[in-house]
């Protein structure tokens, strides 16, 4: 767990310590987890997939104003896939460098760098499964967290570029936005603690 301050008495995250489907017991990492909490008197506050879709703080909206995107609409399964343009037309590897500098993280293209990208759709976190679903609006680029390795056949069969950019260099944007609304809004006071994960 990160150095937090020392009046800290709650923790506002995205990703939460329990999961639909996932064992109920509260024993293992688990345990240790929500017993540092316990003892020290520290809620956890956690917004998953509503904070992946909100139109203004979410992890979506907040990568589109990251990556320059204009957004067109939202798509698929609870709306969690959006789609736009960019700014001007980039090649798949300008689009890629362009990701990788605004995000601080190398981001892994699959398909042909040159080409050419105006219609993009994204979903962060770990969305390489929705690939078929993100592309159905005529997109030329998709982009996500995480990938997998039919992604790099799919890419190459469909002619789309398929940009993974990192699960956590995606969906840090929305908890940071939710904090400085809280702030903003509730009179709380909120500091970003961006705790580094290479995925």
């Amino acid at each position: 767990m990160p150095l937090l301050p020392a009046s800290a008495d709650a923790i506002l995250v995205h990703h939460g310590y329990f999961w639909k489907g996932e064992d109920a017991r509260v024993v293992g990492m688990k345990r240790a987890r929500l017993a540092k909490l316990l003892a020290h008197g520290i809620s956890l506050l956690a917004y998953h997939l509503p904070l992946d879709a909100h139109p203004v703080l979410g992890n979506n909206a907040r990568l589109a104003e990251v990556l320059g995107f204009a957004v067109a609409g939202q798509c698929g399964e609870q709306n969690l896939l959006w789609h736009g343009s960019v700014d001007q037309t980039l090649t798949a590897q300008e689009l890629t460098q362009r990701i990788s500098g605004r995000l601080g993280r190398d981001a892994i293209l699959l398909g042909e760098a040159s080409w050419p990208v105006e219609r993009v759709a994204w979903c962060t976190g770990g969305a390489q499964g929705f690939f078929d679903d993100a592309i159905a609006p005529g997109v030329q680029a998709f982009i996500t967290g995480e990938v997998s390795e039919q992604n790099y056949h799919m890419a190459h069969e469909r002619g789309v570029a398929f940009i993974a950019a990192g699960h956590h260099a995606t969906e840090r944007y929305g908890i940071r936005a939710l904090g400085e609304w809280i702030a903003g809004n509730a009179h709380v006071k909120v500091k970003f603690v961006d705790v580094f994960n290479p995925v």
